[in-house]
């Protein structure tokens, strides 16, 4: 009875909450009423079901939550695969065996993110801080792929591993250990999703300051990404200041070589 008293009490919520958001012109439209039949299925219905599946997919996300976040069922094999303690609730390893779990469930897109705004992989007072940030994610990350594959989820699960920019290979003080931001040549890799396994795709100069050979721009990245989610970059524009823009700027390609 409980159950069923929260689902309908949230879905007459919704629907108060839909009316009540109506942009005032269409309110005021059927309170003043030529052809209200007609008016509310051209106008007023389409808006009212948009305001009520945003409440519909947060009750069903709510609803599935409790089991997706209970990893009492994993195995202890699964659990040191990731190097999970049983019974954390935090890192990146539960992070990772999480996102396996969502991915499983239907959820689409997911994005992990190893460290916050402090201790992450800046850099700047010394770049030997990027040590024990790789071995904390080596494993976990090793060990997701292991499991998507293990369960023949990586055929169709893209896993992106990315930054927003490198590292300088040098610094303009002659001592210090940090290094800068560097965006011209930098490192990024992709797995499963229709993506070719074992092979690299450009180089850098002798020094990793520039692309040397097959460079990828970052839109070209983009474009190939959206490719293997199913989605054409050039058809997919926004528009904005009188003119209709892409993501993917107006020079991008997909990078085919890298394709499985």
């Amino acid at each position: 009875m409980s159950r069923i008293l929260k689902l309908f009490v949230l879905s007459l919520f919704a629907i108060a909450a839909a009316f009540f958001c109506l942009p005032s012109s269409i309110v005021q439209a059927v309170r003043q009423g030529d052809d209200q039949a007609h008016f509310f299925e051209a106008r007023v219905r389409p808006v009212l079901a948009a305001r009520i599946k945003p409440f519909e997919t947060a009750f069903g996300m709510q609803k599935e939550a409790p089991e997706v976040f209970d990893l009492s069922k994993e195995t202890d094999a699964t659990l040191r695969l990731y190097g999970l303690e049983r019974g954390s609730t935090k890192g990146f390893a539960w992070q990772c065996l999480v996102a396996r779990r969502m991915a499983e469930r239907g959820v689409r897109f997911i994005e992990l993110v190893d460290t916050g705004a402090s201790k992450n992989w800046d850099a700047h007072g010394d770049i030997q801080t990027h040590a024990p940030l790789a071995r904390n994610v080596d494993q976990l990350i090793a060990g997701l792929l292991k499991d998507l594959k293990s369960r023949g989820m990586l055929d169709d699960t893209l896993v992106v591993w990315t930054t927003e920019f490198g590292r300088t290979p040098f610094h303009e003080k002659a001592n210090a250990k940090g290094r800068e931001h560097h965006a011209r040549a930098y490192s990024s890799w992709l797995a499963g999703g229709g993506v070719k396994g074992g092979i690299t795709y450009g180089s850098s100069d002798d020094y990793g300051i520039d692309v040397a050979d097959d460079l990828m721009h970052i839109h070209d990245f983009h474009a190939t990404i959206l490719h293997l989610m199913g989605m054409d970059h050039t058809k997919l524009t926004f528009h904005h200041a009188g003119r209709d823009f892409r993501l993917t700027d107006v020079h991008s390609n997909v990078v085919k070589k890298i394709l499985a």
